[in-house]
């Protein structure tokens, strides 16, 4: 497969100058960011609410051997311990139910090991290449609420070094928790070779706690049959790269284990979708941090306008995957923050909406009511810039993260505030439908969940659409007249896009449960897992009164509920069978689809940072499995790599004997999605024609007629036999070519329009008030 970033490249190469910045060349070691105004050096020694620290030099932390007392500004409270005498150790007795210890790493350090409660749990290495101060050495936030004993033992091995290796101690951070949080601490270990710690069994559905995320899960897409991608803002993760934390990660399905990735500019609640050659794209964000930590600190670039590039990584091995960036030839026209990313008929991407800086609420000050495409084209006169789309100003305040869907008439469904309608894009028409009923707002702050419900031949693919939860609170009112004991919505409006359909209007059912941020994922079997949320308030922190913590949501919603869109109206909603986890994941929570067929739930931090206290960022992962889990399941045995519109293609299986003798046989295709902030836009379920040929060995299936019904790009095929899914086989669909660049669109897009624009309007500003200031002196 062609790199299809390189393509850019190389269509861009006239057009502008300019390079990545390297990793070792970064902010993290000297290079100061733009945007930043007081420059300083990262640490990332860092106490977070809900946690306590304990410097070197304390009465609790216990020495054996020789250690040697140092000095300077450069440590915590200016003091430090360290020893190259091998068998020396340090211990500390603690409460809580987490532990980081912080402390130098250069080229003189090494090897020790780490044993907790008298258990070795990992060896762990302190050398590097670059000096640094206040590095965390290690940390363990999985512990059972309780007394605990951490000791170190320098072992005294270094890289080819004359002599022994240091080890030194700087501070002791401990988490303090509760004693209601027993077997379920708030947080997770980042100690990945733990086994998992509980696992919860039911007749029917199993829940299990396993692995955990590194960086907090603000947004996670699976990119292949081994990982997933997940995104963060900039803050203080555990998960580190380079000295510094990392805010991206990719995490093995299989194994648990977490690589960060090198992010240079801030991703915070940024969208994002696989293009048609399978490279995924993650789309705007957020300014340069400069508030609490600044920008200098952390050295992360404007995300406003960012697209950053990952290109397929389908090997177990991912220590070459990487994250391309480069804006001053690869980004947006506009700034965005809460954009919606769609893959559309012809692979490319529609970004669609979001505002032009962060904050809580959108307003017309901020507002970007529009849609761009990349690659940029040139449609509807647009010459690769942005199309204004009054569908967004009318949709004002509670309009981020607009809920959209590809149909399969090549138009686009939208839903924002209490308002939908359905967009033709290539013509730049909008179809207003009724109003979703009851008052209820379903897009951010008042965020409910969407999904398009499968496709089916048996219909002529006829789309119909699901809204989920949400909010009556009126958009119009501050923050400090919203509680976070607000209730939230039962509500889900269903509607069938068709004429008849759209005549009859939408449908409303009620959840079991009201839920604010909740996350809607399709299961292989056609039926819906609702997950995540909270039974009141909205989403987002700092925001509003009562707040718990920095949350604006209360009392979350800790069962699941499973949808059978089939079922007659009334018998559609169940928790039967279903483990109620103990881990509220309210605000920056994902929820997705694996190959395996299981749940996969992380992320939760209502917060400006990473935090300790209730509600605090989580890391753990969950993994609900469906009672087909536990089922002799259907085994795909061999399979194409891809299908192209309209192919027949034959899959060798091997199927389960069949209670009904002759088996009911499905074939659908699936793509996973990208998941942010209860929006799975490209989440997409197709039924195939398929058949099973007399050898019962062999199904024959037949590519979506085209990218109408299912825009070309990577997606997994499951074989459903008698209600149980197989496992999915990865495949991609259409040519594996990617959309077209056109050269014009993208070269006036470029000349009319800056990198990051937002930093440069603010220095624009400073600059001009420098002006006055100086002009009023004289």
């Amino acid at each position: 497969m062609i790199l299809y970033s390189l393509i850019l490249v190389q269509a861009l190469l006239v057009l502008a100058s300019g390079n990545a910045t390297s990793t070792r060349e970064s902010a993290w070691n000297g290079h100061i960011a733009p945007g930043s105004d007081k420059p300083s050096r990262f640490l990332p020694y860092y106490v977070p609410p809900g946690t306590k620290s304990y410097d070197s030099s304390s009465p609790f932390v216990h020495y054996t051997g020789t250690w040697i007392d140092s000095f300077s500004p450069a440590y915590v409270h200016n003091t430090l311990r360290w020893t190259e005498s091998i068998g020396s150790s340090v211990s500390f007795t603690f409460h809580g139910t987490g532990i980081e210890m912080f402390g130098n790493v250069d080229r003189s350090h090494g090897s020790s090991d780490v044993f907790m409660d008298g258990r070795k749990v990992k060896t762990v290495d302190s050398w590097s290449d670059y000096a640094r101060q206040q590095q965390r050495i290690f940390w363990d936030y999985n512990l059972p609420y309780g007394k605990h004993t951490i000791k170190v033992i320098n072992i005294g091995k270094g890289h080819g070094m004359m002599g022994n290796s240091v080890l030194d101690v700087d501070a002791f951070v401990v988490t303090k928790g509760t004693a209601d949080e027993g077997q379920t601490p708030v947080n997770a270990s980042l100690a990945l070779e733990t086994p998992s710690r509980r696992t919860l069994i039911s007749p029917e559905w199993t829940l299990q706690q396993k692995g955990v995320t590194g960086v907090a899960a603000m947004q996670l897409a699976i990119i292949s049959p081994s990982h997933a991608i997940i995104f963060d803002k900039v803050e203080h993760n555990p998960l580190t790269l380079d000295g510094h934390p990392a805010w991206a990660a990719l995490y093995n399905l299989k194994t648990h284990a977490v690589k960060p990735l090198t992010m240079q500019s801030n991703s915070f609640c940024a969208g994002g979708t696989f293009l048609s050659n399978g490279t995924f794209i993650n789309v705007g964000g957020n300014p340069v941090v400069s508030h609490k930590t600044s920008a200098a600190d952390f050295g992360d670039l404007d995300g406003l306008q960012a697209i950053r590039i990952f290109e397929p990584c389908n090997s177990e091995n991912v220590d070459k995957c990487d994250i391309y960036e480069n804006h001053s030839r690869v980004r947006m026209a506009t700034p965005r923050w809460y954009p919606t990313v769609v893959r559309i008929s012809d692979g490319s991407a529609m970004i669609i909406g979001g505002s032009k800086k962060g904050g809580w609420n959108n307003n017309a000050t901020v507002n970007n009511p529009t849609i761009e495409y990349w690659p940029p084209k040139s449609i509807n006169g647009s010459n690769g810039m942005p199309i204004h789309l009054p569908f967004l100003v009318d949709t004002l305040n509670s309009n981020l993260f607009p809920i959209a869907f590809a149909l399969p008439d090549g138009r686009m469904f939208m839903a924002a505030n209490r308002d939908a309608m359905i967009y033709d894009w290539q013509r730049n028409q909008e179809q207003r439908l009724p109003r979703i009923p009851n008052g209820v707002r379903v897009t951010y702050p008042m965020a409910g969940t969407g999904l398009l419900l499968p496709l089916s031949p048996q219909n002529d693919y006829a789309p119909e659409v699901l809204l989920c939860g949400g909010s009556t609170i009126d958009d119009q009112k501050p923050g400090y007249e919203i509680s976070s004991q607000d209730p939230a919505s039962s509500q889900c409006s269903r509607i069938a896009l068709t004429p008849k359909g759209i005549a009859e209007g939408w449908q409303v059912e009620q959840m079991p449960q009201a839920r604010m941020m909740p996350d809607a994922v399709l299961l292989p079997t056609g039926d819906i897992i609702i997950i995540n949320g909270a039974r009141t308030g909205i989403s987002g922190y700092g925001n509003v009164k009562d707040q718990v913590g920095m949350s604006n949501a209360d009392n979350p919603v800790l069962t699941p509920v499973l949808y059978k869109p089939s079922a007659p109206e009334g018998q559609r909603f169940s928790s039967q069978g279903m483990q109620s986890s103990s881990i509220p994941r309210l605000y920056h929570s994902v929820a997705t689809l694996t190959p395996n067929g299981d749940i996969m739930v992380a992320g939760s931090n209502p917060n400006l940072d990473r935090s300790e206290i209730k509600y605090g960022t989580e890391y753990r992962v969950e993994w609900f499995g469906p009672p087909y889990m536990k089922m002799k399941r259907p085994v795909i045995v061999g399979a194409p790599g891809k299908i192209l519109f309209g192919q027949t293609l034959k899959f060798i299986v091997n199927l389960p004997a069949s209670p009904k003798g002759a088996p009911d046989i499905k074939v659908v295709l699936m793509d996973l999605g990208f998941v942010t902030h209860t929006v799975h836009a490209n989440s997409r379920s197709v039924y195939l024609v398929a058949s099973l040929l007399d050898d019962g060995e062999t199904i024959e299936v037949t590519g979506p007629p085209s990218g109408n019904i299912y825009p070309p790009g990577p997606g997994w095929i499951f074989i459903v036999v008698d209600g149980v899914p197989s496992t999915g086989s990865e495949i991609m669909v259409g040519d594996g070519k990617g959309p077209k660049v056109d050269r014009a669109a993208l070269n006036n897009m470029l000349k009319k329009t800056k990198v990051d624009q937002y930093e440069a309007s603010k220095k624009s500003k400073k600059s001009k008030k420098g002006k006055k200031l100086h002009s009023g002196s004289k």
